[in-house]
């Protein structure tokens, strides 16, 4: 009985401690919003400058029961998608033939590389010139911005799998194909989606800079036309907005990376053990 009373506390101390732990987070967010919507209120910050955290989140409301916020968000959602699927997935394959060829690697990796140091939002001028300014230029920025991240990582997560794990597959007569997903998959897939995760973030930061030129929707679009309406409460709106996206997809991030690379999870418990 001793024994089994003993038991007790220490789930209940690790789920408070988890807890706790989920907050942290939050803190330094809630009290940047806490201290900026003291200092509106108290007078230490005019409206007219800088509308308090309440006026930011009333204007979104009245957008959104207008219908505009949601059609523009929902645009600017399509257009990061549609273009980090496009870019994800050439830098994928390009990682993965060079990670796995030499001829191919040889052949198109110094390319790449060169075209990698290019800063991607430079070429918007070019891009419009070739394909114009609708949809599709503002997908093709992202789609490059996404791309070499995710190649790159690819490629290092290939090139980084252990010779020796791969000899043990041969000599176990593993076919090509289940010595990729047996072993050099698994093994390439923590930097991989490091890549992915930080690809997310220029996503959003090309989208960004895409949507504020030549464009009539979108979140970019909002903000660039507030600012020409010295509208600075739609401006800030956009800013939360674009805050808000990138956090959600960070946390889908490490929920993707949780979830595929739970195995590591458990073979630590079992070495623990």
């Amino acid at each position: 009985m001793e024994s089994i009373s003993n038991a007790h506390p220490m789930p209940v101390i690790k789920r408070r401690k988890f807890r706790w732990q989920r907050l942290l987070p939050w803190l330094i967010p809630v009290g940047i919003f806490a201290i900026w919507q003291l200092s509106s209120s108290v007078g230490w910050l005019s409206s007219d400058t800088l509308p308090s955290p309440l006026d930011v989140i009333k204007d979104g409301v009245s957008l959104a029961q207008s219908g505009e916020l949601q059609k523009n968000v929902s645009i600017s959602l399509f257009r990061a998608l549609v273009g980090f699927a496009i870019g994800g997935s050439v830098g994928f394959i390009l990682g993965f033939l060079n990670g796995i060829s030499k001829i191919f690697r040889g052949l198109t990796d110094s390319t790449v590389q060169m075209l990698r140091n290019i800063p991607h939002l430079s070429l918007i001028p070019l891009v419009i010139l070739l394909i114009g300014i609708g949809e599709s230029a503002k997908i093709s920025l992202v789609a490059i911005g996404v791309m070499f991240p995710i190649y790159i990582n690819t490629l290092h997560g290939i090139r980084s799998v252990d010779p020796e794990l791969v000899e043990m597959g041969q000599s176990y007569g593993l076919t090509k194909v289940q010595l990729f997903s047996k072993i050099i998959f698994p093994g390439a897939l923590p930097t991989i989606l490091m890549g992915v995760r930080y690809a997310l973030g220029v996503m959003w930061t090309t989208l960004i800079v895409a949507e504020t030129i030549s464009s009539d929707s979108g979140i970019g679009y909002m903000s660039t036309n507030a600012q020409e309406f010295m509208d600075m409460k739609t401006v800030l709106l956009c800013i939360l907005i674009y805050a808000l996206l990138g956090k959600i997809s960070d946390l889908i991030a490490k929920g993707l990376e949780s979830y595929l690379l739970d195995w590591r999870q458990a073979k630590g418990d079992v070495t623990n053990d």
